[in-house]
């Protein structure tokens, strides 16, 4: 299958959106939400609308150290 330049240009942006927190890889909410054109705020308000569709793990609060780390 051939690849075009902008899937390569996605697939950076997502790996350079990937992040070790807690031993697991995550990725921000602005992030995520950039990627399916959404604000933050709405992504987070859908996923609590709808939890049951998402695995337990899916979403988690970080901490101040946590987002302190991050910057």
């Amino acid at each position: 299958m051939h690849r075009h330049m902008s899937d390569q240009l996605v697939t950076e942006d997502i790996e350079g959106s990937v992040f070790m927190i807690r031993e697991a890889r995550v990725m921000l909410s602005m992030h995520l939400a950039a990627l399916y054109h959404v604000e933050a705020r709405v992504l987070i308000q859908a996923v609590k609308r709808n939890r049951e569709r998402f695995p337990g793990d899916f979403m988690f609060q970080s901490t101040t150290a946590e987002w302190k780390n991050l910057k």
